[in-house]
């Protein structure tokens, strides 16, 4: 653990209780936006033309209804 770290960590520690919630609430606040930036949100326009249709020369209908027939 670096020096800045440990003085920082033992500075929140004299802290109250209260203030303490507020450096965290902060900190979840500040990686949400990293988050959030990290990872677009993507549309599903996005994907459009990425399968050839058919998808493996079966029909979507098709699929799905095999599908859920495998399932039970």
């Amino acid at each position: 653990m670096s020096l800045s770290l440990e003085k920082i960590l033992s500075e929140i520690e004299q802290l109250t209780p209260e203030e303490q919630l507020t450096v965290i609430g902060h900190l979840v606040e500040h990686i949400k936006k990293h988050i959030n930036q990290a990872q677009p949100k993507r549309k599903w326009s996005d994907l459009k033309g990425m399968a050839p249709y058919p998808l493996l020369g079966e029909d979507a209908q098709e699929w799905v209804s095999r599908t859920r027939q495998e399932w039970y």
